[in-house]
């Protein structure tokens, strides 16, 4: 049986037998018992199991090292130690898989850092057994959120030829030898003798596949990897991270708005009630105040202001602020964290110059800004972002003109406007982002199974 279904009704198990298999976390042994900490995975907190002389085995099973994969046999009893109400008194263990003296995860602090080479062992952890449980809980929120809204789950493809930023931070993809590219008369790569016949990239978003498919089915969601080639070096920033972006038909921006309250009230309450051990380990020692941050989410109404009325809150503010604030340009994380705490709770900035924003964001009528929405957190900064979108074909042409979009590989996507378009919203959640808030860990690399950063592609 599992940990976790034993601890669920423990108390319907005292006096009986049970059979488990597992991972020993610690081996405590003394002349006449020993306690070995005892986890199989399914459940945050451990089991102990106590031996004692009686066991003929005794002086073998005190021997087992940790780290070691057992089946045990015991009674579930009630403890008359303090920190668990119950434990098991062992009958028997067997060695499924011994572990050598040098295991490197021992039962002791490590630093992160330590950890982050040894990724394949630090789910053993209690940081990163938490972390990822969250993670998987998390996960399973945003699905039940939107399959329970009608959303259909749109799997956008990985190869694509579109660039969605316009940025060209893509990742290309080539079947072609590198040693020895084809070349056409004007000296540059023939693509044409490659897999696709064309120059082909990893997805960096899967958002414009998406419009397609929300002009379609109306609401949709996309809830997976995405690549980028930014070579940044910082805590939140990663070159593979995973991307919630729904995409509704017939919705503005502040039906948009509504929902990305709803969405991140739903997946704090959903992680909460489902990982409460996992929570108060993190609210102990990650971020205290943790469970304050998230529950004052719960129970706030996020503010919406413009991007001209931040600007004015921040040049009015006694505040010497190492980045000036200025109109028509973006906001800083110091911004972030003043607006945010002024407000005393998440705040939405809406109406973002349009010379800092996508192309596929709708013109307001000012000419001057897109109906662009940034939703800030507080301990965190930006969360989400998201727009209404375009959805007049002149005016989406111009404005790829301008920024220097290819029309030729995007026709699929403007034709979207001419073949029975309609005003649509959609917004991006930065899984790993939502995972570090949910949690308090600082560093992206702490909440990627295996993160994939400059100069760091192992495993």
């Amino acid at each position: 049986m599992d940990v976790k279904d034993l601890f669920k009704k423990i108390e319907d198990y005292e006096n009986k037998d049970v059979v488990l298999e597992g991972w020993v976390r610690n081996n405590r042994n003394q002349s006449n018992f020993g306690f070995i900490d005892f986890n199989d995975g399914t459940y945050f907190q451990n089991l102990q199991l106590v031996y004692d002389k009686e066991l003929s085995d005794f002086d073998k099973i005190s021997k087992i090292r940790v780290g070691s994969a057992i089946r045990v046999n015991g009674t579930i009893i009630k403890s008359v130690g303090s920190g668990q109400s119950h434990e098991m008194k062992v009958k028997s263990v067997e060695v499924l898989g011994d572990c050598p003296e040098d295991y490197p995860i021992q039962p002791k602090r490590h630093t992160r850092e330590f950890l982050r080479e040894l990724a394949y062992l630090r789910p053993r952890t209690n940081l990163f057994n938490a972390v990822f449980r969250v993670r998987s809980v998390a996960a399973q929120a945003i699905h039940e959120y939107f399959q329970s809204n009608n959303y259909v789950y749109f799997h956008s493809p990985i190869i694509t030829g579109a660039d969605c930023e316009g940025s060209g931070q893509m990742f290309k993809i080539t079947t072609l030898d590198m040693n020895n590219l084809p070349l056409g008369k004007d000296k540059k790569v023939d693509f044409k003798k490659d897999l696709f016949g064309k120059q082909t990239y990893i997805t960096g978003s899967g958002q414009l596949h998406g419009e397609t498919f929300a002009l379609a089915y109306k609401k949709i969601y996309t809830f997976g990897p995405t690549m980028r080639t930014e070579n940044s070096n910082t805590k939140t920033h990663a070159n593979e991270f995973w991307m919630i972006e729904p995409e509704i038909a017939f919705c503005d921006m502040n039906g948009i708005m509504d929902i990305e309250e709803e969405m991140l009230k739903f997946i704090i309450k959903y992680v909460m009630e489902r990982c409460p051990l996992e929570i108060d380990f993190f609210d102990k020692f990650v971020e205290k105040g943790l469970k304050d941050k998230l529950n004052k989410v719960l129970n706030s109404k996020f503010v919406r202001i413009t991007h001209k009325e931040a600007i004015t809150l921040l040049k009015e503010a006694k505040v010497d602020f190492e980045f000036k604030p200025e109109y028509g340009e973006d906001i800083a994380k110091e911004h972030e964290k003043y607006i945010t705490e002024h407000f005393n709770g998440p705040v939405f900035i809406t109406d973002w110059p349009k010379d800092i924003k996508a192309f596929y964001m709708k013109l307001n009528d000012d000419n001057e800004t897109v109906a662009a929405v940034d939703l800030e957190v507080p301990g965190s900064g930006e969360l989400i972002g998201g727009s209404q979108r375009e959805d007049d074909y002149d005016k989406l042409i111009n404005r790829m003109k301008e920024m220097n979009i290819p029309l030729e590989n995007l026709d699929w996507y403007t034709n979207l406007r001419r073949f029975g378009g309609c005003y649509h919203a959609g917004f991006g959640l930065g899984f790993e982002r939502l995972i570090m808030y949910l949690t308090g860990v600082e560093n992206i690399r702490d909440v990627i199974p295996y993160p994939r950063t400059p100069n760091n592609c192992d495993y």
